[in-house]
């Protein structure tokens, strides 16, 4: 499932997290929230960026997508 799918069902605290850190590695209970909307963390998913010793990173374009919404804007998946 995609981002702009998965995006409104996670809890509203979440997304503010999730814009407030934008481009920072994602806290594990976040990210499992994200799986449990609906968000598999694929490496195919074009919003899944990279796994590394501090967690989880969505992909340069997901980091856009979430500047996008905090600016009020809608946007298109890429």
């Amino acid at each position: 499932m995609s981002i702009e799918h998965w995006w409104p069902k996670l809890k509203p605290s979440t997304q503010k997290w999730l814009i407030e850190n934008n481009g920072d590695a994602v806290l594990p209970d976040i990210t499992a929230e994200i799986t449990q909307v609906g968000g598999v963390i694929t490496s195919d998913a074009w919003w899944v960026g990279r796994n590394g010793p501090s967690g989880f990173y969505f992909s340069d374009e997901a980091v856009d997508w979430i500047e996008a919404v905090a600016n009020g804007e809608v946007p298109e998946r890429p």
